[in-house]
């Protein structure tokens, strides 16, 4: 009878939660090569295909996705029966930018949620630089910030582009005073934008200094 190893069936968890082996790998510590040998392992036993893979995405296939309950529930059970009937409880402190916590917010939570149910996490919403320091003393597990000047390591998410917003109403002229809803010090996008400002030469006043994105984009198109 052939039976299932427990490390190769969380390492196809995490290829379908995180969408790919790379990230996978970087969970457990190992390379791409071995996720991808632990998955053909794991397709040989259950005798089936459930991992499509292309250069760009990995996906689960119809079989991979019925897997998945059985998968969960297995690791779950693996964990109670270790820690017997107490609950193995797992914290995660994660720190995000206010500049990313949109709507994506939701779905990442739920994301991590379905890793695994024994996982309890704590969000703190705030600039940057504050969570990098906060990450760098090692009061937070992991960050999603903005990048802030040369500094490298993470994995980049995603890429926006900075844009000027304001009420359909407002009227501002060139050479007047232009009022701004903007976030305090330090922020870095403040920072940004007050220099380009003083580079076109364009003379302006804080109008309204918020603690978070929401506040000062209600601000903005409140005129």
């Amino acid at each position: 009878m052939s039976t299932l190893d427990i490390d190769t069936v969380r390492a196809f968890l995490l290829v379908a939660e995180l969408q790919g082996f790379t990230r996978a790998a970087e969970a457990l510590g190992t390379t791409q090569a071995a996720i991808s040998m632990k998955l053909q392992r794991l397709e040989g036993v259950v005798g089936k295909r459930l991992v499509e893979r292309s250069p760009r995405a990995v996906a689960l296939t119809e079989d991979g996705a019925a897997f998945l309950h059985h998968a969960r529930a297995l690791i779950e059970a693996h964990d109670r029966a270790l820690s017997g009937d107490k609950p193995t409880r797992q914290q995660l402190s994660l720190g995000i930018s206010d500049h990313a916590a949109g709507p994506e917010l939701v779905p990442l939570l739920e994301r991590l949620h379905a890793i695994s149910s024994q996982l309890a996490f704590s969000v703190t919403i705030g600039f940057s630089r504050q969570m990098l320091d906060a990450y760098d003393a090692g009061e937070l597990d992991a960050v999603v910030v903005r990048q802030e000047g040369s500094r490298r390591g993470g994995e980049k998410l995603t890429e926006d582009e900075f844009a000027w917003f304001a009420a359909r109403r407002i009227a501002w002229r060139r050479g007047e005073t232009l009022p701004l809803a903007m976030l305090a010090p330090p922020c870095g996008v403040r920072a940004l934008a007050v220099r380009a400002l003083d580079k076109a030469g364009i003379v302006w006043s804080e109008s309204f200094v918020g603690g978070g994105v929401t506040a000062v984009s209600a601000a903005a198109l409140a005129g």
